[in-house]
């Protein structure tokens, strides 16, 4: 893998951590929203550590996507988990939460199995039923030419 793919992924870690941090920081000052006010809620995306989270989770959603066009979901996914530890790391830090001893264990349980995981291949290949067939019609079309 190239280095700009490990940016990615790190990118894609790092803002979805961020992001998701910026957002409840936020909606930890709003206070309680409800789904059945919809303008309060769309209100609450006004409120600058909500709209600068909203901004990262979009650069998240970029990198993700990047990283989905070169990489199978079963491989981006587990690889850009560290997420979970830069979260948990942000929330206790940060944001000041108490985070108990079976959460910890939790995170480095996820990020053992990340381990497993992502030392397989980032993309497979898939013989799809009717390649070989298209590839015996495209090599005689070009063979009669």
């Amino acid at each position: 893998m190239t280095f700009r793919k490990y940016l990615v992924l790190v990118g894609v870690a790092v803002f979805a951590a961020t992001g998701d941090s910026l957002i409840s920081r936020g909606m930890k000052q709003v206070g309680a929203v409800s789904l059945h006010r919809l303008p309060d809620i769309i209100l609450v995306v006004l409120d600058p550590g909500v709209a600068l989270g909203v901004l990262f989770l979009l650069a998240f959603f970029a990198c993700y996507m990047t990283a989905l066009s070169w990489a199978d979901l079963t491989y981006v996914l587990p690889a850009t988990s560290i997420s979970y530890i830069l979260l948990t790391l942000i929330a206790k830090f940060f944001l000041h939460e108490t985070i108990s001893l079976s959460r910890w264990l939790g995170i480095v349980l996820i990020s053992a199995g990340v381990g497993f995981v992502t030392g397989g291949p980032a993309l497979t290949y898939r013989s799809h039923p009717d390649s070989a067939e298209c590839l015996t019609a495209s090599v005689s079309t070009r063979l009669e030419r």
